[in-house]
């Protein structure tokens, strides 16, 4: 979830500590879903475009299957990426703006995309992925949550590094109007650092929530032949809305 607007700790002071919130060995499963999604175009797919790649904990995965260029807003995630997939192309820009120069055989954009809280923002990175799309390619949008599937609630995690650090966490998601197209998470965090001590954080998140109608709609508006399938997925949580965008042939 790295499309980070301004600057958020989570992505920025922290961001050394993704490998320990977030460990590139849960995303295994997930990548391998998407791996098909990006197959079903209707092309060969060699090259990735990755909008919001973070960390580059999907990218660990993906790479064994794509040449995958990653693009993601913070400088201090892209440089944890660099260290674990040195052989992909690194690339700071905004989902909403960026412009490479260069198309792909597909795009994918996973939950990154919640960072965009307006209808013009959402539509914004739609056409991006588009502007990167070859024809008969495939974007893969892959939210969190969508207005039919959000609920309400609390996780934890966390774990401890070979160098003496950990991390322990509590994520808190909530709508505090419903009426409009964003909710809230928040997060605290407790840093253990390698000499024992000992400091918290916390910080609130606004994330985009859309219902699956507006996804479908503003996709097919940027250009796309868009469909939503459901995640399948062995996690003790709700399946998510995957949207699969296809490039007509032009």
């Amino acid at each position: 979830m790295t499309e980070a607007r301004g600057p958020l700790a989570f992505y920025s002071e922290l961001a050394s500590w993704w490998p320990l919130i977030s460990p590139v060995e849960e995303y295994a499963e997930e990548a391998a879903f998407a791996v098909g999604l990006l197959r079903s175009a209707g092309r060969e797919v060699r090259e990735v475009l990755e909008l919001g790649s973070g960390g580059g904990h999907n990218a660990a995965h993906l790479k064994a299957h794509f040449d995958l260029t990653l693009v993601d807003l913070s400088e201090e995630m892209l440089e944890v990426s660099r260290s674990l997939n040195p052989s992909c192309a690194h690339v700071r820009g905004d989902m909403r703006s960026v412009r490479l120069g260069r198309t792909f055989d597909a795009v994918f954009v996973h939950d990154a995309v919640d960072y965009m809280t307006s209808e013009a923002d959402l539509r914004r990175a739609m056409d991006t992925a588009f502007a990167h799309c070859r024809p008969l390619g495939v974007a893969v949008f892959v939210p969190d949550q969508t207005r039919e599937t959000f609920e309400p609630g609390c996780g934890c995690g966390g774990n401890d590094g070979p160098d003496g650090r950990g991390v322990r966490f509590m994520d808190w998601s909530w709508d505090p109007d419903p009426s409009d197209g964003t909710f809230r998470t928040e997060y605290a965090f407790l840093l253990r650092e390698a000499d024992g001590s000992v400091r918290s954080v916390h910080e609130t998140h606004e994330l985009g929530l859309f219902g699956r109608a507006e996804w479908l709609r503003w996709l097919a508006e940027a250009g796309f032949e868009a469909e939503r399938v459901t995640e399948v997925t062995t996690e003790d949580r709700t399946p998510r809305d995957v949207f699969v965008a296809r490039r007509s042939r032009d």
